[in-house]
């Protein structure tokens, strides 16, 4: 049996053990299927976008506001990661101006809303 995924790092050992062998029965996506059958309406970045502020604008009113919210399709592939957080100080003038992005894998554009929800708010 192979090493469990790195994103699954944090979790009790018997849900990894579970999973495990769900991914080597090749039986994950049969379960996730019957549990979650239906997949969210968020397509593209801007709908992202609003789909993220309106979950910032209800739990976080007092967050900084955020500059760019995407889908990126090399996240998962070079980062070894489902989504980051990220934010880039740069210098203007005297000032230091900060932006705050938040990429998610383009994998969750044909996942259920739930898994997009869990990548957002984490």
């Amino acid at each position: 049996m192979s090493a469990p995924p790195r994103y699954l790092a944090g979790y009790p050992p018997a849900l990894v053990e579970q999973v495990s062998s769900l991914m080597a029965q090749d039986r994950l996506a049969e379960v996730l299927l019957r549990k979650y059958p239906h997949a969210h309406a968020v397509r593209t970045d801007r709908a992202l976008y609003d789909y993220v502020l309106a979950l910032k604008n209800e739990y976080l009113r007092s967050a900084g506001p955020l500059s760019k919210v995407m889908f990126d399709s090399k996240l998962h592939d070079i980062r070894q990661a489902l989504g980051t957080h990220t934010s880039i100080s740069r210098v203007q003038g005297a000032r230091l101006k900060t932006k705050r992005e938040i990429r998610v894998a383009a994998v969750f554009r044909e996942m259920p809303e739930e898994f997009l929800r869990m990548i957002v708010v984490h």
